[in-house]
């Protein structure tokens, strides 16, 4: 298990859209035989989404292993995309993750999450689940389906 203290938080700058890119291939490459093509996030322009959205970034010894792409809804925060770099998986990085944008929605007066992820990534649907998230509707989706979830906060 990971020893907390040791990952910080910053906000992303500019400069990191290429690292964040490199993660985001990186942790995603393992659905690609699973769906047969390349999962949406791998084909972001992360120079665009860094200056748009908000993303925070974990951070362990120097090095970038995460990150969290949010955007503030009217009525809920909206989670874009999470990933964890392979090397860091399985180590509570993402649950740390997932609580981060709880934290970013209480503060703007948000009592919701919501984010979408492909059926097929069975772990990350199981894995929102742990974390108290809900599926609210599945749609076709290029050959798949989408699970549509949210995430009531207290």
């Amino acid at each position: 298990m990971i020893i907390e203290s040791a990952i910080r938080f910053r906000p992303a700058e500019p400069a990191d859209a290429a690292a964040i890119r490199d993660i985001v291939r990186a942790a995603y490459a393992k659905w690609v035989p699973v769906i047969g093509r390349e999962p949406l996030p791998m084909r972001a322009d992360y120079e665009k989404a860094v200056a748009e959205h908000p993303f925070d970034l974990a951070v362990e010894d120097g090095r970038i292993v995460g990150m969290i792409e949010t955007t503030l809804a009217d009525d809920h925060l909206w989670i874009e995309n999470v990933c964890v770099a392979p090397g860091a998986q399985g180590r509570g990085i993402g649950r740390l993750l997932l609580e981060r944008a709880e934290i970013k929605a209480r503060e703007a007066g948000r009592n919701e999450l919501r984010l979408l992820t492909n059926g097929a990534f069975e772990a990350n649907v199981s894995l929102y689940k742990r974390h108290g998230y809900t599926v609210d509707r599945e749609e076709p989706f290029m050959n798949g389906v989408t699970v549509y979830m949210s995430k009531r906060l207290a």
